[in-house]
């Protein structure tokens, strides 16, 4: 599977992806305003989005993912892992940084397989599961 930009004819099934994993919608501005600022990459299977990835560069002036998202029906096959090499190719910033909760240990698993580092966390985002902090230098 290819990564590519996410197109504004991308959104409504990028929303339904997310929507399909968190059950809402509620993060349908911010997917749109990182495909309009060209933040949003996507990987297709047969006609629908199989994974997306959302990146900013408000954190400290570094490059940050702030989203991740494989389709239950291709998760365990490596797209969370070509979703993060790509990025450290194209990263705007040579410190790219992302985070997931302490209780997600399969998304913990794919940040050490890539190669980031654990560089802190942050308690009280969600009661008793703090979030982990990673770190990856890129070229």
């Amino acid at each position: 599977m290819e990564i590519h930009n996410a197109k504004k004819h991308d959104l409504y099934k990028i929303i339904e992806l997310d929507k399909k994993m968190i059950g809402s919608d509620h993060r349908k501005e911010e997917i749109n305003q990182a495909i309009k600022e060209e933040r949003c990459f996507i990987m297709y299977q047969e006609e629908k989005i199989a994974a997306f990835l959302i990146y900013h560069t408000h954190f400290f002036d570094c490059c940050f993912i702030s989203l991740i998202m494989v389709d239950p029906e291709h998760q365990r096959k490596g797209l969370a892992s070509s979703l993060l090499t790509h990025m450290t190719e194209v990263s705007p910033t040579t410190k790219l940084f992302s985070s997931t909760n302490e209780s997600n240990e399969s998304m913990k698993k794919v940040f050490l397989k890539n190669q980031f580092k654990k560089s802190g966390f942050v308690d009280n985002l969600d009661e008793g599961d703090p979030e982990i902090i990673y770190f990856k230098r890129c070229n």
